[in-house]
């Protein structure tokens, strides 16, 4: 039961964290042609400009429970790289616990009246010409709360089990890439 769930979560996660790098793309020729029609034709469309914001946010905040999932976020790494499988997952399990989630329903919960007032008023955009939905743009903060609580269920579930004895395949242990 533990091993569906945790691939479960681990595929909505990976999927969409495929998804959300396409975005990359986008967000760049939006950027590339915002620069040109500046710099060049002396023409400047706010709503180009604040596409790029939305579109950077939807990378950097919808993408954090993907970048957890492979092991990307930066740690602090003095004595992580010399543990055993074993010690990598319980310090991976205690600082789930203690720090990944009660911080993300802490950013969850002081958030929520900020997006619901958001959300009352239809926010839009402070600038003329800007994108009429800043109340999207900020529900990413719930979104990003939320994503990273289903994943850190999967890191809990993962690294219980690798402290139980079973056996998982390379892929289902991520590997650190960002080391401080």
């Amino acid at each position: 039961m533990a091993n569906k769930l945790l691939s479960i979560i681990d595929t909505f996660t990976e999927s969409c964290g495929r998804y959300i790098a396409w975005l990359t793309i986008v967000m760049m020729a939006v950027m590339f042609t915002s620069v040109v029609l500046r710099y060049l034709f002396q023409i400047g469309f706010v709503v180009l400009d604040e596409s790029v914001i939305y579109m950077h946010s939807i990378v950097f905040m919808l993408g954090a429970a993907f970048t957890l999932k492979r092991g990307g976020h930066v740690r602090v790494d003095i004595f992580y790289n010399q543990l055993s499988t074993i010690g990598k997952a319980r310090v991976d399990l205690l600082g789930t616990l203690f720090l990944l989630l009660p911080v993300c329903i802490f950013i969850g919960i002081v958030s929520w009246e900020y997006v619901s007032a958001s959300w009352r008023i239809l926010e839009t955009s402070p600038e003329v010409g800007g994108i009429p939905a800043l109340f999207l743009l900020k529900s990413l903060i719930l979104l990003m709360s939320a994503l990273l609580i289903i994943q850190g269920i999967a890191e809990l579930i993962r690294n219980t089990l690798i402290l139980s004895g079973a056996t998982l395949d390379d892929s289902d242990i991520p590997q650190s890439t960002a080391k401080i």
